[in-house]
């Protein structure tokens, strides 16, 4: 199948065919259009013609279009359907994607369109769901699932699992439970299908499950569902009932948004946004880091300013000055983002002490071997070996630092339960400068007995 792409001139014959309303035709068109494909369109076109094109088409295709389609476009398609057709839309998905939308809906309207929905067991599972944190496993998962009781033999266990098959799009499990709905384990299709019709399933299911507490954050169900390579995860509630199953595709999805989250504070932008939010809303996520850039600079320029005589004497130490606070920068950026990657995958082994060790030893590696070529090269091109040595003196100095600091924030951040991914950017850079500069000039007064 040739891969999708959207160009500009199927764009155009898109909204020709939705102007003129030849309704066949753009059927015939997106008949066989995937719909992550559709949602792609639907996000270039304006508002009237997204809602057109989701009227237009079947609610069991245009229904997965609406969970993939940018939020704002959803919001704005949402609000040009009527309560019934939302409804309709929300009766074609699963519970945790109803759930979602309808937790984006304006709150006067959200019963109105629960009590649209046809079907009330369907209905029914959507607002519980809403009542779990949507940072949550409970606000993660979907409540369709196939599962069977403990006591029931394998040909009653074969008619409920028909039966419960219809509602739920793709099977990764079956779930045993006890009469309390406690989950006790899984069974094997392979162990159904061999197994006499009048077994019990008490004596042929795998007791050894993995599951997840409702109120367990999604970063958490992403690390255990990747470590095991699990497909689906059943969720229990406090007193190990079974009540819902998340999905790989939902844990792909909180990946990707914990992934951009940490870009973006690593970038040094505080809140999470896009390219096309308002120009406030992206100052407002920017300024603050750019601010502290700003006081950075200024700290730094105040140190030079202390050692102003040295620099008059020395003019050169001036000229190197961008290099000690890039190198500073460079290698504290370097080692928090390999801490705050470690913390994410849950790679971190040994204490904090031997971590800080062994990050010492190669900023002290580093550095020396970048000393080296400098002291080299500030030698011959100013034949002043003293400033020459006072310069690479202080560039493994800094490089200690700033592996110290590029180790030890992100570890102290994320014990006192901070984000540390705050740590990659901004923060560690200017920190850095600060105290790069302040070093440097001060290991080249003492160097050169100023």
């Amino acid at each position: 199948m040739t891969p999708f792409k959207l160009t500009d001139e199927l764009l155009a014959e898109i909204e020709q065919l939705i102007e003129n309303q030849k309704n066949a035709d753009l059927q015939a068109l997106l008949k066989e259009v995937h719909y992550a494909d559709i949602a792609e369109i639907a996000n270039e076109l304006d508002e009237e013609e997204a809602t057109y094109l989701i009227k237009l088409l079947d609610s069991d295709k245009t229904s997965d279009i609406l969970t993939e389609v940018d939020e704002d476009v959803r919001e704005a398609i949402l609000g040009n359907l009527s309560s019934k057709e939302i409804a309709e839309e929300l009766g074609e998905l699963d519970t945790d994607d109803a759930a979602d939308i309808i937790g984006e809906l304006p709150k006067e309207i959200v019963q109105e369109v629960i009590s649209e929905i046809e079907d009330r067991e369907h209905a029914k599972d959507i607002v519980d769901l809403l009542r779990y944190d949507e940072n949550s496993a409970g606000g993660l998962m979907a409540k369709e699932l196939v599962k069977v009781n403990e006591n029931w033999n394998v040909l009653t266990c074969v008619k409920e699992m028909r039966t419960q098959a219809e509602n739920v799009t793709r099977v990764h499990s079956i779930y045993v439970v006890d009469n309390e709905e406690r989950l006790k384990g899984r069974l094997s299709l392979k162990d159904l299908l061999t197994t006499s019709t009048t077994t019990h399933i008490k004596d042929v299911y795998i007791s050894n499950v993995d599951s997840v507490n409702v109120n367990e954050k999604p970063e958490e169900v992403a690390r255990i569902m990747s470590k095991y390579d699990l497909e689906a995860i059943p969720v229990v509630d406090e007193i190990g009932r079974l009540v819902g199953r998340i999905t790989i595709d939902d844990i792909v999805d909180v990946i990707r948004e914990e992934a951009e989250k940490d870009y973006q504070m690593a970038a040094g932008i505080s809140q999470d946004v896009e390219a096309d939010d308002s120009i406030w809303d992206l100052t407002r996520a920017r300024l603050p880091w750019l601010f502290l850039g700003l006081v950075g600079g200024v700290g730094a320029a105040a140190i030079m300013g202390g050692f102003e005589e040295m620099i008059s004497e020395h003019a050169i130490l001036f000229f190197f000055t961008p290099l000690i606070a890039a190198m500073a920068g460079n290698v504290g950026v370097q080692s928090s983002a390999i801490i705050v990657q470690g913390l994410a995958n849950d790679d971190l082994k040994g204490s904090v002490g031997n971590r800080l060790i062994k990050e010492m030893l190669l900023a002290l590696l580093n550095g020396v071997i970048l000393a080296a070529i400098l002291l080299l090269f500030t030698w011959l091109w100013k034949g002043e070996f003293l400033v020459a040595l006072a310069i690479s003196i202080s560039l493994i100095a800094v490089i200690l630092v700033a592996g110290f600091i590029g180790t030890f924030i992100p570890l102290f951040l994320h014990k006192r339960g901070i984000d540390p991914a705050i740590a990659t950017g901004p923060f560690i850079t200017t920190s850095n400068d600060i105290f790069g500069i302040l070093i440097y000039f001060w290991i080249a007064k003492i160097v050169l007995g100023i």
